[in-house]
């Protein structure tokens, strides 16, 4: 059962800042599509 549970509690110390990390990563991306958008509607508009 202890070997269950440190299991457990290591698979949480390693999992949680993956998560972390994959959700700033997704914020990053995000952010530069907004960026491209807002590039692609200013070049619209001066068409």
């Amino acid at each position: 059962m202890e070997k269950l549970v440190a299991l457990i509690l290591l698979i949480a110390l390693v999992g949680l800042p993956g998560c972390n990390t994959i959700e700033g990563a997704g914020k990053d991306i995000q952010s530069g599509g907004d960026a491209v958008s807002d590039a692609a509607r200013d070049v619209k508009k001066e068409m």
